[in-house]
Formats: structure tokens, C-alpha cells, sequence
């Protein structure tokens, strides 16, 4: 399905629909929904500042839902997860612990990190986060997130492809810059280790 259709078809629901639903810890193009959506009001369709204000709820209420179903789930709840996507379980013990030093700059970082985004709710509600803590940082993330997104669909609204390059851009350095920083962690964790 084409995401321009989306928006077209739904209008505001979708601004709010589409990070909902990937903030909950499912794969969907969350942010691509948004740009879209913000794309069709910079058309002249659509407010802008209302799909701003539903993305960030959207963003806000997904990512409730995830720490919800991490913390009533816990770590089984996880690792069969991890298992539907094929991923590595043995690795959950080092993400647990990464997240119990870094979860709530992970809140704060992972809205604007594809991958994370959907995942860092999960593990917040799974490490047991105070909720009022990750709600702080989940707000925090959410509205500076839907802000830039909102503008940049907004303004590059009539040129789609000059919009998927930035998309896709934006995604790839964000991935990149979640791996150098977990590199220094760890090389920096390995270095204060050494006698």
C-alpha cells in the first residue's frame, strides 16, 4: 500500500495511527505515515499543527501501550518475540543491562532511531521503569519527534522522492549513530574494566 493513500484516504487519523501502531513494538513505517500525512497538509489538504499534535499523541499512547505489554509480558513475553523476528535471544541480557544504565536517554534518543523506536517502549516496560519516569522521557521524545517530521513532510510536501531520499537518509544515520554509540560504551566499559 502506497503511504501517500493512506493520508489521502484518512487523513488526521493517520498522523496518529501510523506511530501508534510502531510504537507498540510492531513493525510499520511510523514515520513515513507522518511525513506523508504532513506532506498532504503541506498540499493544502490538512492543518499542520493538528497533525503535528497527533503525531506526538500517537507517538505518546504507542509507546503506553508497549511499555504496557513489556511489563505485563516480561521477559518471556520478549523473547518469544524475538523469536517470531528470528532475532538472537542471547543478546537480551546485554540489552537489559544497557537499557537498566541508559533506558531513559534510550526513551528520549530511540523516537528518532528506526528500529529502536519500536523496541525501546518494550524494554522499558520489561526493565520495570518507573511509568511516570518513561512517560517524562516518552513525552520528551515525542513532541521534538513529531515537530521534525511534521516540518519536513510539511515542506517537502510536493516533492515526493526529494522526500524519500530524505527519509531514508535520516534513518540510515540514525542507525549509525546508535551503533558508534554503543561501540564508545562498550570499548569505554571494556577500558574502566581493565586493572
Amino acid at each position: 500500500m502506497d503511504i501517500r493513500n493512506l493520508a489521502e484516504s484518512i487523513g488526521y487519523p493517520a498522523a496518529a495511527l501510523g506511530i501508534l501502531v510502531e510504537s507498540t513494538g510492531i513493525p510499520f513505517p511510523g514515520e513515513l505515515t507522518l511525513v506523508a500525512v504532513a506532506a498532504y497538509a503541506g498540499a493544502g489538504h490538512l492543518n499542520i499543527v493538528l497533525v503535528i499534535v497527533l503525531g506526538a499523541a500517537g507517538a505518546i499512547v504507542g509507546g503506553d501501550v508497549g511499555y504496557l505489554v513489556g511489563h505485563r509480558g516480561g521477559r518471556p513475553f520478549i523473547e518469544r518475540l524475538l523469536s517470531v523476528f528470528r532475532l538472537d535471544v542471547s543478546h537480551l541480557a546485554q540489552a537489559e543491562m544497557f537499557f537498566a544504565h541508559h533506558g531513559d536517554k534510550t526513551i528520549l534518543v530511540g523516537r528518532f532511531v528506526v528500529g529502536l523506536r519500536s523496541w525501546a517502549s518494550l524494554f522499558a516496560g520489561v526493565a520495570r521503569m518507573p511509568f511516570g519516569r518513561f512517560q517524562l522521557y516518552s513525552v520528551l521524545g515525542a513532541v521534538p519527534w513529531a515537530i521534525t517530521w511534521g516540518v519536513v513532510g510539511y515542506l517537502l510536501g510536493h516533492n515526493w522522492p526529494l522526500l524519500m531520499t530524505v527519509m531514508k537518509t535520516a534513518g540510515y544515520a540514525g542507525v549509525a549513530i546508535l551503533v558508534v554509540a554503543v561501540v564508545i560504551f562498550l570499548v569505554l566499559r571494556r577500558r574502566a574494566s581493565r586493572p
